[in-house]
């Protein structure tokens, strides 16, 4: 992360802009201790691949809702808990991306790993896969809870992605442990002005969210 602040840094110094439209900020900014681990970034994802538009791990949201994270944070850390996050804004080019490898039925290199029971061509209809997302507004995030000294996540029953029941929210064929768990996340984040999706237990939405029908595309970076 801290190469990831310098190269802004240098970039923003020499080219005399900054690159994010009005309202959109990096999370580490305002959150300096706050983990970041986006997955599209890298192959460990439903694609097997880098997606586009992702050049590096910064995590870009609009300011709003790294307010209320940094609340969110706040109130972790005296639990000795913390946030980390697996995707904020993605840009429209991403999904195109996701829309395009969601259409190749012959590349399935990680259906055994994220959707071993649903077949890609019903990943459109059962609504895995969508034209358009939420999280190109910048106000959607992925997220997980985890310990503040260990840096391991809390056990939430399915993997980040993973595309079948096991990830609903209310899902009943995991352990109590992680059924609280789920529930704690779940909690703590519609208290700080959140909205779930059901389907997903790590998907939130800042319910005021800034720009709620503007898709952007420019680059994670």
């Amino acid at each position: 992360m801290k190469q990831c602040l310098v190269f802004l840094f240098l970039l923003q110094f020499f080219l005399g802009y900054s690159q994010l439209p009005d309202g959109f900020v990096y999370a580490n900014d305002l959150i300096p201790d706050l983990e970041v681990d986006l997955k599209y970034l890298g192959s460990d994802n439903f694609v097997g691949q880098p997606i586009d538009g992702y050049r590096n791990n910064c995590l870009i949201l609009t300011e709003q809702t790294v307010d209320a994270l940094k609340k969110i944070q706040n109130v972790l850390k005296q639990q000795n808990l913390a946030i980390k996050v697996y995707d904020g804004y993605r840009p429209q080019r991403a999904v195109n991306h996701f829309m395009r490898w969601a259409r190749d039925l012959n590349d399935t290199i990680n259906k055994a790993k994220f959707y071993p029971d649903v077949k890609k061509s019903d990943l459109f209809k059962e609504d895995y896969i969508a034209f358009r997302s939420g999280h190109t507004k910048g106000s959607t995030i992925d997220i997980t809870i985890i310990d503040l000294d260990t840096k391991e996540e809390l056990d939430m029953g399915s993997k980040f992605d993973f595309f079948g029941i096991q990830s609903w929210v209310n899902y009943k064929g995991i352990t109590e442990k992680q059924k609280h768990n789920r529930q704690f996340l779940q909690t703590i984040m519609l208290k700080y002005g959140f909205k779930n999706y059901p389907r997903e237990w790590w998907h939130f939405t800042l319910k005021e969210e800034p720009f709620p029908n503007t898709y952007f595309d420019f680059p994670v970076e």
